[in-house]
């Protein structure tokens, strides 16, 4: 059984998790939604999947617009994987509404809590923590990829009442201002210039101006700019240059790239 699995990954946490779906399931083609964007193929597997991570609780942008490029392929089974820092909320069934639009239909949908990228809230946590979640992922892993081999159709996974309710309202009342969000990214004294930034970016929202990035308001939110900054230079409102980075320890920068 053929698969192809979508992954869209800021700082690894999607990608890693791909990686490993596919060493489970076998037969397995992994590609990144922005480099499919701009290397388009065709795509013969009849199950698809998409990893992606959770953006202010919800679908981000990109994954958004990939559904269009989706619905051309007309899987037979798709599911979905959301990766999250503990707090998937309504991400899945929004998804799995905003598919059926598209008469798409997600058979599953997952959940896994990886540590957290979202570095304006602190950051990943103490390492043993990071760890923990590590081996929590990776045990959930093969299941997953048991009921993916064997065509499950499920209840998608979703956060409790409460945060259905609250986090999908906050979403919605930020979803238009992410793109402006990147007024807050500014430079320090460190930067040498190594333009890892604007290779790493995703939407191709960074252009190097004088040697130093410069943000044009098509941000995605995914912090990979200020994550893969070597020096530490790009930070995010005035609290993140106390704040530890964080990459997926198995994830290189090669991996991340938008272009190949």
């Amino acid at each position: 059984m053929p698969v192809t699995i979508f992954y869209y990954t800021g700082t690894g946490n999607s990608l890693w998790i791909a990686r490993k779906l596919a060493a489970d399931l076998g037969d397995t083609e992994l590609i990144s939604i922005p480099r499919f964007e701009l290397d388009s193929k065709e795509i013969k597997s009849e199950t698809i999947g998409l990893v992606f991570p959770v953006h202010i609780w919800g679908v981000s942008a990109p994954v958004l617009r990939f559904i269009d490029t989706l619905a051309k392929l007309k899987p037979q089974y798709l599911f979905a994987i959301a990766t999250n820092g503990g707090q998937v909320a309504n991400t899945l069934v929004q998804l799995k509404k905003v598919l059926a639009q598209r008469n798409l239909t997600l058979a599953s949908g997952f959940s896994i809590t990886m540590p957290s990228n979202y570095i304006p809230w602190g950051g990943p946590g103490p390492a043993e923590i990071q760890q923990q979640k590590f081996q929590a992922a990776a045990e959930k892993i093969p299941r997953i990829a048991e009921l993916v081999k064997a065509r499950q159709t499920l209840p998608v996974e979703r956060g409790s009442l409460w945060q259905r309710i609250v986090f999908s309202a906050f979403y919605k009342m930020s979803f238009n201002q992410v793109p402006k969000m990147d007024r807050q990214f500014w430079v320090d004294e460190k930067c040498n210039h190594c333009e890892i930034c604007q290779k790493v970016c995703p939407a191709g929202n960074i252009t190097i101006v004088d040697g130093k990035p410069v943000w044009h308001q098509r941000c995605e939110q995914c912090y990979a700019c200020l994550q893969w900054c070597p020096q530490e230079a790009i930070q995010y409102g005035k609290k993140t240059p106390q704040y530890e980075r964080y990459r997926h320890p198995e994830v290189a920068l090669k991996d991340v790239l938008k272009t190949k």
